[in-house]
C-alpha cells in the first residue's frame, strides 16, 4: 500500500507530459488554409515541399506550424494620387489576391505572415499611382472604368511577378475628382451632347429637304412621262373603252357619241 503512491506519482507525471507532447505535436488545418512547417534542427522553413493540407497532422513537438489562408481573400484600398495634370484624384479599389499554394514556404520565408502589408499594397498603389498618372481628370470621368481595372492589373501582375502571390481581379469602385473639376467637366459634358443634339437635328431636317426634292423630281418626270405619252388617239381609245363598260351597265344613261370636245363622248344621267 505504500509503494502505490510512489509508483502512481511518476505514473501521472508521465501521462502528463504525454499528453502536454500530443497537444503540441498535433495540428489541425481547417478549409481554405495551408500550413508551412518550420523544422527548427532541421534547416528552418521547408520550402522544397508542398505545404501542409486541411485535416490533422502530427508534427515533432519542437517544430512549429505556421497557417495561411490561401483562399482568395478581398483587400480594400482608398488611395490619393495625381493626374496627369497634377490634380488629386481619389481612388478606391478592391483587389482579389491569393497567396500561391506551392510556393508558400518560399513566401513566408521571404516575406512573412505580414506579407499583404510588406507586398500587396504596396504594389497596389505603386500601380494605380502609374495609370492614374496617365490621364487627365477628364479622361478618367469619361473613360470606361473596365480599361483603368485592367491597366492596374496589369501593372500589379508585373510587380508581383515571382513574388508567390497572384492578384485574380482589381475593382474600382470610386473615382472622386475635385469638385469644382467635376462641376466643369459635366458643363462642358453637357454643351458637348447639346452641339451634338444640334448637329443630328439639323442633318435630320437636311436628309428630310433631301427627301422631298427628290421627290417632286420623281412626280415632275412622271408626269412628263405621262403627258407625253397621252396623244388623242389614246385618249379617244379611252374614251371608247369607257363608253362600251357604260353601256353594259343597268343604270339608265344617255350617251351622245361624238359631241364632246375632240369627238369625245358626252355621258348623261337618267336625270
Amino acid at each position: 500500500m505504500e509503494r502505490l503512491p510512489k509508483i502512481g506519482i511518476p505514473l501521472i507525471i508521465g501521462i502528463i507530459i504525454i499528453i502536454i507532447v500530443i497537444a503540441k505535436s498535433a495540428v489541425t488545418i481547417s478549409s481554405g488554409e495551408a500550413g508551412v512547417l518550420y523544422k527548427r534542427f532541421g534547416g528552418g522553413v521547408v520550402t522544397d515541399e508542398p505545404a501542409m493540407g486541411e485535416g490533422f497532422h502530427i508534427v515533432a513537438p519542437w517544430n512549429d506550424v505556421f497557417i495561411y489562408e490561401v483562399r482568395q481573400q478581398s483587400l480594400d484600398e482608398s488611395m490619393k494620387v495625381l493626374s496627369s495634370n497634377g490634380l488629386d484624384i481619389r481612388l478606391e479599389a478592391s483587389v482579389w489576391f491569393q497567396p500561391e499554394d506551392v510556393n508558400l514556404g518560399k513566401l513566408h520565408q521571404e516575406k512573412g505572415e505580414d506579407y499583404i502589408t510588406r507586398l500587396i499594397k504596396p504594389a497596389v498603389r505603386s500601380a494605380t499611382r502609374a495609370v492614374v498618372g496617365r490621364y487627365t481628370p477628364e479622361q478618367l470621368y469619361a473613360s470606361k472604368r473596365e480599361s483603368i481595372q485592367s491597366e492596374m492589373l496589369e501593372e500589379t501582375e508585373n510587380l508581383l511577378n515571382n513574388q508567390f502571390v497572384q492578384v485574380n481581379r482589381i475593382l474600382v469602385r470610386d473615382i472622386s475628382l475635385p469638385e469644382t473639376i467635376k462641376v466643369a467637366i459635366e458643363r462642358k459634358l453637357r454643351q458637348e451632347q447639346e452641339s451634338l443634339e444640334y448637329e443630328f437635328r439639323l442633318e435630320k431636317a437636311q436628309k428630310e429637304k433631301e427627301r422631298q426634292r427628290i421627290e417632286a423630281e420623281g412626280k415632275a418626270a412622271a408626269n412628263s412621262i405621262l403627258s407625253a405619252s397621252l396623244t388623242d388617239k389614246i385618249l379617244q381609245e379611252k374614251g371608247i373603252q369607257a363608253t362600251v363598260k357604260l353601256s353594259e351597265s343597268n343604270n339608265s344613261k344617255v350617251i351622245v357619241i361624238g359631241s364632246g370636245d375632240s369627238g369625245m363622248p358626252i355621258i348623261l344621267g337618267n336625270q
